[in-house]
Order: structure tokens, then sequence, then C-alpha cells
């Protein structure tokens, strides 16, 4: 982890409920997904627990290799340095290419973690977050890229337009649609008033 001092009183509250939500049980189907999507270019994979997952992605590379993963081979969208960088401006710069290319990717901006969640460790749930969302976008996009079984993630809701003719609109414009309700049939036969009428007493 970066070098800052310990939090303390509510500073110290707030990041441990932030660590509280960093989910143990889908870290290794994170780590299993990004090998088997990245290969063997991702290398060996980290220690179990929060420490070894922030360690393993902290200079963006594997990352990187990830988003790189789901785009046609020849058509990367994130440069990757040999040998990978080493000082903490570039590995947070590195980071920062792989959130530009998953939003271009389709990852919605409230699912893109900061750089310094996982430079830092401030909040890895973020981390696993975004990754969760670019795997629901690869199984949603079935573009062939998506390497892994498609029931790990959740498929994203996608638009249906419909297309109307002219006459079809036309149509639809002489119809009262029934959430407006309905006045077929409607007569005041047989109503009587409520009540008893005002008695007037002079």
């Amino acid at each position: 982890m970066a070098n800052k001092g310990p939090s303390y009183g509510m500073s110290r509250d707030v990041q441990s409920r932030i660590e509280k939500k960093y989910d143990e049980e889908l870290e290794p189907r994170l780590v299993q997904w990004i090998k088997l999507q990245g290969g063997s270019e991702v290398g060996e994979p980290p220690e179990p627990g929060r420490y070894g997952f922030q360690q393993w992605l902290k200079n963006g590379v594997v990352l990187s290799k990830l988003i790189n993963s789901l785009y046609p081979k020849g058509s990367p969208p994130v440069k990757i340095p040999e040998p990978p960088p080493s000082m903490v401006f570039k590995q947070m710069e590195q980071v920062a290419q792989f959130l530009k290319a998953s939003e271009d990717y389709g990852v919605a901006k409230t699912d893109i973690f900061q750089t310094v969640d996982l430079y830092e460790g401030k909040d890895l749930a973020a981390v696993q977050r975004t990754i969760v969302a670019l795997g629901s976008i690869a199984v949603t996009k079935n573009d062939g890229q998506y390497q892994g079984d498609p029931s790990w993630f959740m498929k994203k809701a996608q638009e249906h337009k419909r297309d109307f003719s002219d006459d079809k609109l036309k149509q639809g414009k002489h119809v009262i649609g029934l959430q407006m309700g309905s006045n077929q049939g409607a007569s005041q036969a047989g109503m009587t008033g409520y009540g008893r009428p005002r008695q007037i007493i002079s």
C-alpha cells in the first residue's frame, strides 16, 4: 500500500466501512476470469486476499491486458510498456488508460473506480465493481471476444427499438389509451344524489 499514516476517529470508521464492502468470495472468480481472458500474459495469480489482489493490479498492466483482450487482435486500445512501469506516476497513468478504455468500451462512469482507489487501496470494492461491469458488457456484446463462463456476469438490459410506419403513427393518434380511462357506456341513469337535501328553515 502507499506510504500513508494510519487513520483515526471518523476517517478510520469510514475506511473500515469501505473495506467491509470488499467481497472476498467474488475475488477468486474475478481472478479466474482475468486469467482466462488475458491468458498467460497476465502472469501468475495473486496471493488470496485484498492486499494480493491490489498488488497484482496496482501497476495497471494486468488491467490493460484485460481490456485489450476484449478487442479484436491488432486493435488494442491501451499501449503496454515493456518493461512494466516502475515509477509511481507511470503506474497510475497506466491505470488511468485502462479506465478510459473501459469507459469507451461501455462501462458507465458510475461503475468506474478512481485511480487512488486501487493504487492506495482506498476502495478495492470499487475496483471489483468496475471489473464486474466490464465482464457484464463483454457478455452482453457477445462478439466472440469474451472468454470464460457467461454465467459469471449478468447480461446488461439491451435497448429494443421499434420502427413504426407513418400510417401506424397516424392511426395511433385516434386511439384513446387505456391509461386515459374510458367513457364507453357511461351514463348517469339510476344515479341518485347522496345524503339528504339541505334543509332551509325560515
